[in-house]
């Protein structure tokens, strides 16, 4: 029995009874059961975080950790993340934030998000959907994505599967450099909006969870893959069942990750080289690998419209940079020339709101929603767009800013660190 001590010091002993159903039934509330396997995988997460752990379980080993993983010991991307975490928000009360404008303008055109779907690589690896349904997730949520030269999608195909979306390229200088012109030629008869200019990759950087994994393009079957079939096997029906795994903008190629990049990047490319880009680009020329202060100038006084800090998700040069630490100098080197725009550790919708009161147009995210792709194709990556989106909004109205575009530094800071 239960006790119950009153004010005179006397006790009151309360009598316990069975519950009645008309008290248990309005506790009982069950989800309703969802017959689709996707919808109901997609409806459990509810961060990137989520979408990771989902993505883990969907795909092959080698697969994952080709997304996940980074260069050497993988010091740069935790630096660049934590350096999200060392954010501080400096909140306004009493704001009517009962409507919240999340969008801005980004290289002069409209954008639902400060946000850009980043190029990637052998994208169709990760669900045989590949580029195509991402494209079609970032049309749906209004922002722009970026084709890498490295996907397995052709510039032309993308820019039909998505009429009216903003479709960027991506473009590496090759070795071969009428090889380069030709893309580059394909991507302006294709209509795109701007043309990214990756420059932080003279030569590939040492991905030991791909080296140890032995991953090779098209995946190989070797006994740890065909052991790996039984544990994946929708993953790899897709593959054999769909259309081969082949870069769209080069020859067939069946080695490592590795070698395709000794034998494609050129280590010997310079200032006239991006000379040569904007004088054959008459559109918007993105530089993305931006990592000092004197790079972004002279970049930008050879025309680039936009640079990238960047360190290439961490998967170049470990220990480079951390870009969120480096952001406010390159824009106030060269912010009233050229829009600046930040990649590499972005994983929620405030990681996007800080880095836009720090001085970005934009920020870039590339793993964020390639997990998406991996837990669930094209839905997958609307699942990931939805969930930066609300992040960003709840961001909003808890620092009391109905206008993403109204944010400066005074909203955020990176907090000191004491040693």
């Amino acid at each position: 029995m239960a006790r119950r001590y009153l004010k005179e010091g006397r006790v009151e002993v309360s009598k316990r009874q069975l519950p009645r159903w008309s008290q248990i039934r309005p506790l009982l509330r069950c989800r309703p059961f969802v017959a689709d396997p996707v919808a109901r995988r997609l409806s459990r997460a509810h961060t990137i975080a989520d979408l990771r752990e989902l993505a883990r379980r969907r795909v092959p080993r080698a697969v994952f950790d080709y997304v996940d993983g980074a260069a050497e010991s993988e010091i740069g991307i935790g630096r660049a993340r934590d350096a999200y975490r060392d954010i501080e928000f400096h909140p306004r009360v009493l704001r009517d934030v009962s409507s919240v404008d999340a969008s801005v303008d980004i290289l002069g055109r409209p954008s639902a998000l400060p946000l850009i779907l980043a190029p990637t690589g052998f994208t169709r690896l990760m669900h045989h959907e590949g580029e195509t349904a991402v494209a079609r997730a970032a049309a749906a949520a209004g922002i722009p994505y970026a084709l890498s030269t490295m996907g397995t999608t052709s510039v032309e195909d993308l820019v039909k599967a998505v009429p009216g979306g903003r479709v960027w390229f991506q473009l590496y200088l090759w070795r071969d450099r009428e090889a380069g012109k030709r893309l580059v030629g394909q991507a302006l008869a294709a209509g795109v909006e701007a043309l990214i200019l990756t420059v932080d990759t003279p030569v590939g950087g040492a991905r030991m969870r791909d080296v140890r994994n032995g991953l090779t393009i098209p995946p190989t079957l070797s006994p740890r893959t065909l052991a790996g079939m039984a544990l994946h096997p929708a993953w790899w029906a897709n593959l054999l069942t769909t259309g081969p795994l082949e870069f769209a903008s080069m020859t067939s190629w069946n080695g490592t990750v590795e070698e395709l990049v000794k034998q494609m990047f050129d280590p010997g490319v310079g200032p006239d080289d991006l000379a040569w880009l904007r004088e054959e680009w008459p559109g918007r020329l993105i530089v993305k690998g931006v990592q000092s202060v004197a790079d972004a100038e002279l970049v930008v006084e050879a025309g680039a419209d936009a640079v990238v800090v960047s360190n290439h998700g961490g998967r170049q040069l470990d220990r480079a940079p951390t870009p969120l630490e480096l952001l406010r100098p390159v824009v106030d080197a060269v912010g009233d020339r050229a829009e600046v725009i930040i990649d590499t550790g972005i994983s929620t919708g405030a990681d996007l709101v800080a880095a836009r009161a720090l001085g970005a147009s934009a920020g870039m995210v590339g793993r964020a929603y390639l997990y998406g792709l991996m837990a669930g194709g094209e839905r997958g990556v609307r699942r990931t767009l939805d969930i930066l989106s609300q992040e960003t909004i709840r961001t909003l109205r808890l620092l009391g800013m109905p206008r993403m575009a109204d944010l400066t530094g005074e909203h955020a800071s990176l907090r000191t660190k004491h040693h």
